[in-house]
């Protein structure tokens, strides 16, 4: 099993991805126009193949507040508490897997990033009411802490990207979560929240109007490139830290002597021949 990576490292290092990822989002805010366009085309799609999910559930959200405020406050809430709660449970509890977990979560994050940069897109919630969709977030504000005009807290929604919603980071966090619970969870009641969370979360985002089902899709596919970049990745860490820390611990090395030693008295080493038998015959008897 890995050594567990010193505690003070590791909220340093998380703490920086993810101020470069909350900075990154603001940078890359794209014009409403832009924005809407793609989010129109992405409905577009969605009603052409008959995935436009979220219009029923944002009509069963919004008419039943007893589903649309508990949902507002889970989207709003629980990636900000859940995703952290795991990160910390892989770290104390399988240091093992830690590392791999936490270099996967982070490579999705940035991939998704790049996304919010190059596709700029309207949220449902955000696109002219013609088009069938309520903003829960807004209408179900007095009840939380969020403001109306997005999901950070009250008077801060002009200091986040309301059109990073391509892909769905809140559903790609979610499914990371449910692959780690599901597979290093000991008890069935962290297998079952693992696959619970992630359904749970593509049926908030949509039904709040924060996303397009094909948001949340574009959310598993950056978890999944995550994935696959992770063990080259880690194997081009390992080798940079070999590089700077003086490559491979001892235990992966021969023996330097090997065989090599030297008798008080000696200045040369000498290689000595393997003891036999007759080496091991007391004097008195030879």
């Amino acid at each position: 099993m890995r050594r567990r990576p010193r505690r003070w490292a590791e909220s340093i290092l998380i703490a920086a991805v993810y101020a470069a990822y909350s900075c990154g989002r603001l940078l890359a805010r794209g014009d409403a126009d832009t924005a809407v366009g793609h989010g129109l085309a992405i409905l577009r799609i969605e009603e052409t193949l008959a995935l436009d999910l979220e219009r029923p559930l944002n009509r069963l959200f919004t008419t039943v507040p007893a589903l649309g405020v508990p949902a507002d406050f889970a989207y709003a809430s629980l990636h900000y508490l859940v995703t952290p709660a795991v990160l910390i449970w892989l770290y104390r509890r399988r240091p093992a897997a830690y590392l791999a977990a936490r270099t996967w979560l982070m490579l999705a994050t940035l991939i998704g990033l790049v996304g919010f940069t190059l596709l700029p897109t309207c949220p449902p919630r955000l696109l002219d009411p013609g088009h069938g969709f309520v903003d829960t977030m807004a209408r179900f504000s007095a009840y939380g802490w969020w403001g109306g005009e997005a999901s950070a807290p009250r008077g801060l929604g002009s200091f986040t990207n309301q059109y990073a919603a391509m892909p769905s980071l809140h559903v790609g966090w979610a499914l990371w979560c449910g692959v780690m619970l599901w597979r290093y969870g000991r008890t069935p009641l962290p297998r079952v929240l693992g696959a619970a969370y992630p359904l749970l979360t593509v049926l908030v985002v949509m039904g709040t109007a924060n996303h397009y089902f094909l948001d949340a899709v574009a959310g598993a596919a950056v978890m999944g490139a995550g994935l696959l970049l992770t063990p080259p990745v880690r194997r081009a860490l390992d080798r940079l830290a070999d590089r700077i820390f003086g490559g491979e611990s001892e235990r992966n090395h021969p023996r330097v002597s090997d065989g090599w030693e030297t008798s008080a008295g000696e200045r040369i080493p000498g290689r000595r021949p393997a003891p036999t038998a007759a080496d091991d015959t007391p004097a008195s008897a030879r």
